[in-house]
């Protein structure tokens, strides 16, 4: 066991809480900020993390004879010896006592003169509540070197949020993070994952050769909504503008076209809303309303991909919307999909899941109206109600102000990067459990690939250096510097064309 200093009384005594130490000399084994610790006591072996580490000399306490001295012209050090007498103090703050494998609240204070160690790998490992057999590997743990391995279903089942600001590096842990998903042994069992990709940014799964076999994509081209699964309250979701006396006369129609044939599309439905013998009142404006959503291109004969596609063991699923430049559009498919997700695992019908929301504040806003915001209803039903059903949801947002309270308050784990933005940081502080002020205070100044992983999946918040990925980038990941070399290059090559056609 590693000595690194000794338990003292002042600037203030032990208490419950917190204690002071001063750190032993020559030692060689260096002592941070945020370094975790252990130290024995009456209740057992007591468990703390470094708050703070000061420097103290006691020549330079008083600064009138700093001032006194130092008018001789001789530096203090060439008149006395100032080095014997710097020392280094820290505080650390108690977390809990760890024996025999359990976890119990500190209730009292260590005694001064107690010798405090760095802590053992082993015991720390358990402490912390990390997985060593299965768990997902995200990175190291700071200052101490240890794989940060999370179990899954403390990570998942209960939901997780993962929240930045632009450029520190959301995306790139949730790639990480589905890495550790796809290799898992099939013998500890792998969840379906699907991924709401707004701008493309997992794709590159599919262009890598370890992952390629376990990557589906479903993008502009592939993805359709069987019109007649709709029921007319269903197409009123897409549509809130239909009134109550037009989804009245929609659902006959809807039972006509049912009875008289299997497969039907937007079109078809709209002609039968034509030739109906409703009111023209209430005829037009349905029909223009069911227009409206038959331009969107997303409505067909079949739904393509069915849940059976999306939900596949040990797959990775990407509803790629990069091409849909509408919001709306976006809407109504994350709608539909997780809908369909949730009904069949409900049922028990489809594999347990794990349902990723990139920019996840586009889905679920804090302050749209529910008509404006239509997928929002569905993402908070299963934030609230999908851990019973093992259909889990991960909430990805630069943004956590604007995305909804309802859906962030449900994820009780966390990984947060850097966050600076004041009203975020409010925001996540009132959402998100087991943010504490000391959390809060340490987001805006986490470095890009620093992550601090909080709530339920750990015992107590952990710093990790997330490791590098081993899948390969979206070719949407390119620098501005790449991408204006790039523009320069193709319009270069094209003037010359240009001047060789000529």
């Amino acid at each position: 066991m590693h000595e690194i200093g000794t338990v003292i009384s002042a600037p203030f005594p032990p208490n419950s809480n917190e204690f002071w130490f001063v750190l032993n000399d020559n030692k060689g084994i260096p002592v941070r900020k945020g370094q975790f610790i252990q130290l024995q006591s009456e209740q057992g072996l007591l468990i703390a993390r470094v708050a703070e580490i000061t420097k103290t000399n006691k020549y330079f306490e008083r600064a009138d004879s700093v001032s006194e001295f130092e008018k001789s012209g001789k530096p203090l050090h060439e008149q006395f010896p100032v080095g014997r007498w710097e020392y280094l103090t820290a505080q650390a703050n108690l977390i809990g006592i760890y024996e025999d494998g359990i976890h119990k609240r500190a209730s009292f204070p260590p005694s001064p003169g107690t010798k405090v160690s760095k802590v053992d790998e082993g015991i720390l490992f358990g402490f912390l509540g990390l997985d060593k057999e299965r768990g997902l590997n995200i990175g190291k743990i700071e200052f101490h070197g240890l794989d940060a391995k999370l179990n899954l279903t403390k990570l998942f089942q209960k939901h997780c949020a993962i929240l930045a600001q632009t450029g520190f590096g959301k995306s790139f842990l949730t790639s990480v993070l589905i890495e550790e998903l796809l290799d898992r042994s099939l013998v500890h069992g792998r969840p379906a994952v699907i991924v709401v990709d707004p701008h493309g940014e997992y794709t590159g799964f599919s262009d890598d050769e370890n992952y390629v076999s376990k990557t589906k994509i479903f993008n502009e081209k592939s993805i359709s909504i069987a019109t007649r699964n709709l029921s007319e309250r269903q197409i009123c979701e897409f549509q809130p503008r239909i009134t109550d006396v037009a989804r009245r006369e929609l659902g006959k129609i809807i039972k006509s076209l049912r009875d008289s044939r299997k497969v039907y599309d937007m079109r078809e439905l709209i002609e039968g809303v034509e030739a109906s013998n409703i009111p023209d009142r209430t005829k037009y404006p349905l029909v223009s309303w069911l227009s409206d959503l038959d331009d969107t291109g997303l409505f067909g004969t079949n739904d393509s991909p069915n849940v059976d596609e999306l939900a596949s063991e040990g797959q990775l699923s990407i509803l790629d919307l990069s091409e849909f430049i509408q919001s709306r559009q976006k809407q109504m498919i994350v709608t539909y999909f997780a809908k369909k997700l949730f009904a069949a695992r409900r049922s028990n019908r489809i594999h347990p899941f794990i349902l990723i929301v990139e920019e996840a504040h586009q889905f679920a806003p804090e302050q749209e109206e529910r008509s404006s915001a239509i997928s929002k209803n569905i993402i908070e039903t299963i934030a609230r109600e999908g851990r019973k059903f093992l259909a889990s949801l991960v909430l990805i947002s630069q943004r956590p102000v604007q995305l909804s309270t309802t859906a962030l308050s449900q994820c009780n784990s966390n990984i947060i990067l850097r966050v600076s933005n004041p009203y975020d940081l409010k925001h996540i502080g009132e959402s998100c459990e087991g943010v504490t002020k000391d959390i809060l205070d340490a987001l805006p100044g986490l470095k890009v690939g620093e992550a601090l992983v909080t709530g339920e999946v750990v015992r107590y918040p952990l710093l990790v250096n997330v490791r590098e990925r081993k899948s390969m980038q979206s070719k949407n990941a390119i620098s501005f510097e790449d991408a204006l070399a790039n523009f320069q290059n193709r319009k270069s090559s094209d003037k010359k064309d240009l001047e060789t056609f000529m």
